[in-house]
């Protein structure tokens, strides 16, 4: 395979797209947070506080897929530059190095999904419990 300035620049369109997708994430769990803070502070509902902590895992997730994300594009910048100036071998370290960055990437936006799923269920249960009486798990 012929390594040149091309190379890198396929992962830039992957890597926007990736952030994009990450910031609305975030977008929309701040959202959710806000309102369940304002719930929380007129309730004092026990169940709130518990979904509370997971968004605060959640945006902590979020942070670190942005920040692999974004490491990612830089490496790739920095890979590219390195081939303007003939540096092939040291360019191609930090073009791997930038795959694995958005793989963790990936890893850590697909383990906070499962997350995601998992207070859905919750959320899904309880409603289930409320209406047919206390749930035999």
């Amino acid at each position: 395979m012929e390594f040149n300035i091309s190379t890198p620049a396929l992962l830039f369109s992957a890597i926007t797209l990736s952030m994009l997708a990450y910031t609305n994430r975030f977008l929309a769990i701040a959202n959710l947070v806000r309102q369940l803070v304002a719930v929380y502070r007129e309730s004092g509902d026990e169940n709130v506080r518990r979904q509370l902590s997971n968004f605060r895992l959640r945006l902590k997730l979020i942070k670190y897929t942005q920040v692999f994300a974004v490491l990612s594009f830089m490496l790739c910048v920095a890979c590219m530059l390195l081939i303007f100036v003939s540096r092939i071998v040291a360019a191609e370290v930090l073009f791997a190095l930038s795959l694995v960055s958005m793989i963790v990437s990936l890893a850590l936006s697909l383990y906070e999904v499962f997350i995601s799923i998992g207070a859905l269920k919750l959320e899904l249960d309880l409603i289930d419990g409320k209406g047919n009486g206390p749930r035999a798990r």
